[in-house]
């Protein structure tokens, strides 16, 4: 079966794709632990906090590119704390960088006590993601990303330096 070829990055009626900035492409969700997805000891099951990144990493994604996106892959996730039967999760995602029609997304994940307010950084994740074409359902061209701040910045140097690791491990496999 024949493949159609991909778009390039001046989009379907030749026009650039314009810039977005990273607020565009802020996510927030955040959902009450419940007992149904604690382990015995109470705590947030770890793959339940990895189902949470990839949806409010797919949100962000989704902001910025206006298209479908599928997971390519999840370069590092670390648990730093639990989170509790009975407090708040939050995570918060934004685009660190694009790359063609892929984009890396950060996600920070967080605990909140729902009595005392305190919060806790529970966990750090780094996901990247392919735009879809809704009619093709091939990867298209992902608007960049327009970056202002010093933390913006550093976020898409480091997301830069995590793609030459994560292409250089896929590539060295292929070999073997």
């Amino acid at each position: 079966m024949k493949q159609k070829p991909m778009r390039n990055l001046t989009g379907m009626q030749g026009k650039s794709l314009k810039g977005k900035p990273v607020s565009a492409s802020r996510s927030e969700m955040a959902e009450v632990v419940l007992p149904a997805e604690t382990n015995p000891l109470g705590k947030l099951l770890g793959g339940q906090v990895m189902h949470l990144v990839d949806m409010a990493a797919a949100m962000a994604a989704c902001r910025h590119s206006n298209s479908y996106v599928v997971t390519a892959s999840v370069d590092y996730i670390d648990f730093r704390n639990p989170v509790n039967l009975g407090e708040f999760v939050i995570l918060q995602s934004q685009v660190n960088r694009v790359f063609h029609t892929s984009m890396e997304v950060g996600v920070k994940v967080y605990s909140e006590n729902a009595l005392t307010g305190e919060r806790k950084h529970t966990t750090t994740a780094y996901v990247t993601f392919v735009a879809i074409d809704e009619i093709t359902k091939l990867p298209k061209p992902v608007a960049p990303l327009i970056v202002r701040t010093a933390e913006e910045k550093r976020r898409w140097r480091e997301a830069g330096e995590r793609r030459k690791v994560r292409l250089s491990v896929r590539f060295k496999k292929k070999r073997e």
